[in-house]
């Protein structure tokens, strides 16, 4: 595979686990399919390939799984903010029996985010006649903050880093409060759970879409959540799928921990444009699925990663950065694959136009 650039394994975290191949997953216990197909304006989310880019890469085929409009929301996160909501405060086996379940009930539900998963829970807050509260770390774009309170949230700027604001929204939860967070902490483990639960309608979409069985899945990671997801799909009894996890240099929790055969948190203080990575502790949920079943993980920097948005915006694959991780770490990791498959995690920001295919 054709690369810009040779991995340099003593400046830039990397990190290996040739026994994750033969490692099976536990069986699935729950899917959250049908509730989605249930919610309002549901679609699958497209896949699209892009021979063009294949060739420049020298693999057989490229696709790119692109979650740019989910819900008319800019990214993924909607699945397993919904899917936690309707266990936590349900469970229902529709949306509409999930709103009417709710209907009247003065609810707050609560989370941190450094963006989508925020603006997610304030949309179904919204959808449910529920109030919404979002605690963001210092540094998010006044556009994030606002389209978060478009949305009808309350928003807390804590002027910490992400994990502070985690600690922060947590310790607020009180009476008539629901804390729907994707990561998770000794005590706190059932909802990250069921957010992975529902990230995993992503991962069966994909497989009525792809004409085969993908030989790599290369995914952005901030806590962990989406690449737990990725591991239990592609971890079943059968299945042999290549797994890269991709995150910026400046947050690489889970490269850190891969390499150490622990959970080691990150000092995130460092600005980067993949805000939606820029955690610095893995979820304690997500660690051991991710420690046993992750076959690699690799961390790419700005520069790489600007430049690979701007590839993708070349070929009409309307990328955000933390989307156009997952290219910069395939660009960077030179795994070997005949079929690769990127998971575009969030839309683009303002700027972006479509070409005619």
């Amino acid at each position: 595979m054709r690369k810009t650039e040779p991995v340099d394994r003593m400046t830039r975290p990397w990190a290996t686990n040739p026994a994750a191949a033969s490692w099976v997953a536990p069986a699935a216990v729950e899917s959250a399919l049908a509730f989605h197909r249930s919610m309002p304006g549901y679609a699958a989310t497209p896949l699209l390939e892009v021979p063009a880019l294949a060739r420049q890469l020298d693999v057989d085929a490229l696709w790119v799984k692109d979650e740019s409009d989910r819900f008319g929301l800019p990214a993924f996160k909607v699945l397993g903010a919904s899917w936690a909501v309707n266990r936590a405060l349900g469970p229902a086996r529709t949306f509409a029996e999930l709103a009417s379940l709710v209907a009247g009930r003065r609810l707050t539900l609560v989370t941190a985010t450094d963006g989508n998963h925020g603006r997610a829970l304030a949309y179904l807050a919204r959808l449910l006649g529920l109030a919404a509260r979002v605690y963001v770390p210092a540094g998010l774009p006044d556009a994030t903050l606002q389209a978060i309170r478009d949305e009808g949230a309350s928003v807390v700027d804590t002027g910490r880093p992400y994990d502070d604001a985690v600690q922060v929204a947590a310790a607020s939860a009180g009476d008539g409060d629901v804390l729907i967070q994707d990561t998770a902490w000794p005590g706190y483990e059932d909802v990250p759970r069921w957010i992975v639960a529902g990230y995993s309608t992503l991962f069966a979409e994909l497989d009525a879409q792809l004409p085969s069985e993908p030989g790599l899945v290369v995914v952005p990671t901030g806590v962990g959540s989406l690449l737990q997801s990725a591991i239990e799909h592609y971890r079943a009894p059968g299945r042999r799928t290549t797994i890269l996890a991709a995150e910026p240099a400046t947050a690489a929790c889970v490269t850190t921990s891969l390499a150490a055969g622990r959970p080691i948190t990150v000092d995130t203080s460092a600005p980067t444009i993949m805000a939606g990575l820029n955690c610095g502790t893995v979820s304690a949920t997500a660690w051991p699925t991710i420690q046993h079943g992750l076959d690699a993980a690799i961390a790419v920097t700005e520069a790489e990663t600007r430049a690979a948005l701007s590839l993708l915006h070349t070929h009409n694959i309307p990328a955000g950065p933390c989307g156009a991780a997952s290219l910069a770490a395939l660009q960077a990791a030179d795994l070997e694959a005949s079929t690769v498959v990127l998971i575009n995690t969030e839309g683009p920001g303002p700027g972006f136009v479509r070409r005619d295919m």
